[in-house]
């Protein structure tokens, strides 16, 4: 005896939009409902939409990317340059870009054309993720999700900057980055761990601006050494002082050591 079996059937657009991701019209509706969580200035989508030039490039590089990717290299390179035209941002229309970005400002901002920025990343006014090589294949950098960047900021080569790291404004990164960080300076360095940071649930945080200073901390370390040392150098002065006017003879002279002289008596 035969039994036939029934089989689930596959709904073939479900499967496609499975394979091919979120459509174009669903990641600009993300990328506008995003703002709203990251700019308290943003007051609807309506005003988002019409006036945030950050989304009006993204829109452009959506548009383009999708010419890029089905071969059409040329429109898809006219049509980034309208976008940069408009907006002053320019993203390479072989920019991989995910879902939730978002461009504060968007004065300045470049993208390189095998740039890869993960999901839910935010990236300030006059940032660029620059490529250092002439070599083809892979020259600009990664970022994974949750990444922010702060204004003037310049990621260069093929490295990464890992999950929910800050970088500081006008900070140079040429290294690749551990992730849950925070990084400034020329090149920039690590100065702050996950351990040492505020966390928000469930938020991105967006403090870009506060930042230690490395470089006012290791001055006040040398300071305080410079009190101690000029203090101990004081201490001993004053003991071979006295231990010479004790063992002084007739002459009534006082033999002490060569001593430079403390910052003090210098100025």
């Amino acid at each position: 005896m035969v039994e036939f079996v029934d089989f689930p059937t596959l709904d073939p657009m479900a499967a496609t939009t499975t394979r091919q991701g979120p459509s174009l019209l669903q990641l600009i509706k993300e990328d506008i409902g995003c703002v709203r969580l990251r700019d308290p200035a943003a007051r609807s989508e309506f005003e988002t939409l019409l006036t945030y030039p950050g989304i009006h490039a993204l829109i452009w590089h959506r548009l383009a990317n999708r010419l890029w990717r089905s071969g059409w290299k040329f429109p898809a390179r006219l049509l980034s340059w309208f976008g940069r035209f408009l907006t002053n941002v320019d993203i390479h229309p072989g920019a991989t870009v995910g879902r939730r970005f978002f461009i504060d400002h968007g004065a300045g901002v470049v993208i390189g054309e095998t740039a890869e920025i993960g999901e839910d990343v935010t990236l300030y006014h006059g940032v660029t993720l620059g490529g250092t090589t002439w070599s083809p294949g892979k020259r600009h950098p990664t970022l994974e999700e949750g990444v922010v960047v702060g204004a003037g900021a310049k990621i260069l080569g093929p490295i990464t900057i890992g999950r929910a790291t800050r970088v500081g404004a006008n900070s140079v990164v040429v290294e690749s980055t551990p992730p849950d960080v925070t990084v400034v300076g020329i090149p920039a360095k690590v100065v702050r761990p996950e351990s040492a940071r505020r966390k928000l649930a469930g938020r991105i945080e967006l403090d870009h601006h506060l930042m230690p200073d490395p470089v006012g901390q290791a001055i006040t370390v040398m300071l305080d050494r410079i009190e101690f040392l000029e203090t101990r150098l004081g201490y001993l002065q004053k003991r071979l002082r006295d231990e010479g006017r004790s063992g002084q003879g007739e002459d009534d002279t006082v033999l002490l050591p060569a001593v430079a002289p403390t910052m003090t008596e210098v100025v």
